[in-house]
């Protein structure tokens, strides 16, 4: 118990005490090597669901195939959202490097509500094709279909919620090294999203249609 210290808040702050060792290491580069880490296991769950698409994408059994149910327009507009939400985080993260907290959160909420719109007409095309009858149990394809879109859709929903919790963070702490080291981590897994559904947009939509 000797190496073991006792750390509280200011007088004006009882609430915030912990626990710590006061030897325990914490490397600078620790987070962002765990975080790379689970990049590359998230790589591994995309690169399996786009190799079972590929197998499965031409498997109808007798239903629509792609060219039949894919509305090419409504998704470039939400490739668009997409996209541009990756352009604004890059915003707040230039912000971000000259620390103004205001500007920073204002990006980060544009993100946010690209986000959002990206997730709502990924919510419309799902009922709309379930509507018409093109459910993940109808074919093969389809049950390819729905699982690597909803996957990637998952992950922007998770994104989504990891940038409000992060904003009010900021909010609260402003821009503190361990609020710039979550911004960075959060930038990477946004980016790698974007990535992923260019891929999706190529390989399932436009080949699936052209």
């Amino acid at each position: 118990m000797s190496d073991l210290a006792y750390a509280t808040g200011t007088a004006g702050d009882n609430t915030d005490r912990a626990y710590h060792l006061a030897d325990e290491p914490h490397p600078e580069n620790g987070t962002s090597l765990g975080f790379w880490l689970y990049l590359m296991s998230d790589c591994l769950i995309f690169a399996a669901l786009f190799a079972t698409y590929g197998v499965l994408g031409r498997s109808y059994a007798g239903g629509p195939s792609g060219a039949e149910l894919f509305d090419l327009k409504l998704v470039a507009i939400n490739t668009a959202f997409l996209l541009l939400s990756s352009i604004t985080f890059g915003f707040a993260m230039l912000q971000k490097q000259q620390n103004k907290v205001g500007a920073t959160l204002g990006w980060l909420a544009i993100t946010g509500i690209f986000g959002l719109c990206f997730l709502g007409v990924e919510l419309y095309e799902f009922h709309h094709l379930i509507h018409e009858g093109a459910t993940p149990q109808s074919s093969a394809f389809l049950s390819a279909f729905f699982a690597l879109v909803g996957t990637h859709g998952l992950h922007v929903t998770f994104g989504s919620i990891w940038l409000v919790v992060l904003m009010i963070q900021i909010s609260k702490h402003g821009l503190i090294h361990e609020n710039k080291r979550r911004l960075m981590c959060l930038s990477m897994f946004w980016h790698f999203l974007d990535v992923v559904w260019i891929g999706v947009f190529t390989f399932v939509y436009l080949m699936g249609v052209l």
